[in-house]
């Protein structure tokens, strides 16, 4: 079963217009937000994060958080497993001709349900590997927007190439993977990109920072460079999907021998009990 404009339907028989702006200039924002155990993990701030981005794009948001919850709540019990991955889309609906300026639109709400099936520790302890490439995206990559063609291209080269994640720059800078947020060990501290319209801050970016907090790990929320992360200690990646993962080999060249590093393990452990909190 989802959802779409405020009905419980059979995927098969979901629909849109042809007309919908969200087919047709990718006009339109998303959400991923996991729940462990049939409960909506960090809700609240998947939702402020959702309203940052309708705002910045101009699409009323057709819920409140109260009646966000229902839905969400209602759409995990069609649903048999305990561990589920939510994709929530808002488009700015459907208007009656191809233009690219906008009227005052009823948006078009959609949202599926996926099993989440995070990858074990063991898994994750023989790391993963990534390539680099320049950041070609535009400037707010900070709105959760779903015109993603350059990360689409990004995801299917990491897929031609047989590694995990493209990690992206610009002048240099690494900036984020094509899905996920990006940090790096150096000398005992933890780096990573600072929020800000080059990266889509995600809630767990926010709860790694906060895992390392708790492991006594000083943080640097700042810039740093492809060369650095030649030189790093650890690597890792964030997503809501792969939570903290390890990367273990850059552009064919080890990170840290090729091993998995302790940093990781702490925060990686520290993450699960904020799962289950």
């Amino acid at each position: 079963m989802v959802f779409l404009n405020g009905e419980f339907i059979k995927k098969n028989q979901a629909s849109i217009s042809v007309m919908d702006r969200g087919f047709l200039f990718g006009d339109g924002v998303y959400e991923v937000i996991p729940a462990y155990n049939n409960t909506l993990f960090r809700l609240d701030e998947h939702l402020s994060r959702l309203q940052k981005s309708l705002d910045a794009v101009k699409i009323n948001n057709p819920y409140n958080n109260q009646e966000w919850q229902q839905i969400l709540t209602q759409l995990l019990v069609f649903n048999s497993q305990e561990n589920q991955s939510i994709y929530l889309q808002i488009s700015r609906g459907a208007d009656n001709k191809r233009k690219h300026s906008f009227e005052h639109l009823t948006p078009t709400v959609y949202i599926e349900s996926n099993p989440l099936i995070p990858k074990s520790k063991s898994t994750l302890m023989a790391g993963f590997s990534a390539i680099t490439q320049t950041d070609i995206r535009w400037n707010r990559c900070d709105i959760k927007a779903t015109s993603l063609l350059a990360n689409v291209m990004y995801s299917q080269q990491a897929k031609d190439n047989h590694v995990e994640e493209v990690i992206l720059h610009r002048d240099q800078q690494i900036t984020e993977g094509a899905t996920s947020n990006v940090f790096m060990i150096k000398n005992s501290t933890l780096f990573t990109h600072p929020t800000g319209s080059h990266i889509l801050s995600g809630i767990t970016r926010d709860l790694v920072l906060e895992s390392a907090k708790a492991c006594q790990i000083p943080i640097q929320e700042v810039a740093f460079s492809t060369q650095d992360l030649n030189t790093a200690d650890e690597l890792w990646i964030s997503s809501s999907t792969r939570e903290i993962m390890p990367i273990t080999q850059v552009d064919k060249k080890p990170i840290n021998q090729g091993q998995v590093g302790q940093y990781w393990a702490c925060v990686y452990q520290h993450y699960q009990t904020l799962k289950h909190a």
